[in-house]
C-alpha cells in the first residue's frame, strides 16, 4: 500500500485490516449507540451544548453524530476515508454537522489542551492502547474526560448470540473469540 491508502489500514491480531472495505456495510447494518446513551451521558453532566468534542475511531460517525444532536462541537477521526464519508452522509440525513478528518488516534493532529471532551466507541480494542491514550492526555483540556464506550454480544442460554456462536463452530471449530462476557480488563 502506499499514499493515502496507508491510513486506512489498521493493524491487528497480526494482520492488516482495511474497514473502509466495507463503510457502506457497517452504514446500513452497523447499530450504534443508541439515544438513551447520550441522554445518560447528559443526565450525569458529562456532557453538554457547546463543548468541543474529539471521537477517535469514529468511523460512520454514530458517537460523534448522537453528540453533535446533543450541541456539542465534534471532530471525527478515522483511517478509513470511506467510513467518513459515509459519515458526512449519515450526518447530512440527520441534520448535523461534524467535521471529519483522516488519522489515526495514536498520533492526533489536533493541539495540546484543544477539547472538553474524548470518545472512542467500539474501537478502544484497535488501538495500540498506550499510544492513544497518551494522545488523548495531551489533546484534553486540564479536567476534560475521556469516554471509552463499548457494547457487546453475549451468548446468553437460548438467545441468538448463543445460536449464532453455535453455527460460527460448527463450520469454523478452530474459532475462539466465542462465550464472550463483555468484561475486558485490557
Amino acid at each position: 500500500m502506499t499514499g493515502k491508502q496507508n491510513i486506512q489500514a489498521t493493524q491487528s491480531f497480526g494482520k492488516t485490516i482495511d474497514f473502509g472495505k466495507t463503510a457502506s456495510d457497517y452504514r446500513n447494518f452497523r447499530a450504534g449507540f443508541p439515544p438513551k446513551f447520550f441522554d445518560a451521558l447528559s443526565a450525569k453532566n458529562y456532557i453538554s451544548p457547546a463543548q468541543t468534542a474529539l471521537d477517535i475511531g469514529t468511523g460512520t460517525g454514530t458517537v460523534a453524530r448522537g453528540l453533535a444532536q446533543k450541541g456539542l462541537i465534534v471532530t471525527g477521526v478515522d483511517p478509513a476515508q470511506a467510513l467518513l464519508d459515509e459519515a458526512t452522509e449519515l450526518d447530512r440525513d440527520t441534520g448535523v454537522n461534524t467535521h471529519y478528518r483522516t488519522g489515526s488516534a495514536e498520533s492526533l493532529t489536533e493541539a495540546n489542551d484543544s477539547f472538553d471532551l474524548l470518545t472512542a466507541g467500539q474501537c478502544w480494542h484497535w488501538f495500540d492502547r498506550p499510544k492513544a491514550a497518551q494522545e488523548a492526555k495531551r489533546v484534553l483540556k486540564p479536567h476534560g474526560r475521556i469516554i471509552i464506550a463499548h457494547f457487546d454480544w453475549l451468548p446468553f442460554a437460548g438467545n441468538v448470540v448463543e445460536a449464532t456462536e453455535q453455527l460460527i463452530l460448527k463450520y469454523n471449530p478452530k474459532w475462539t473469540m466465542g462465550g464472550g462476557s463483555g468484561i475486558y480488563p485490557q
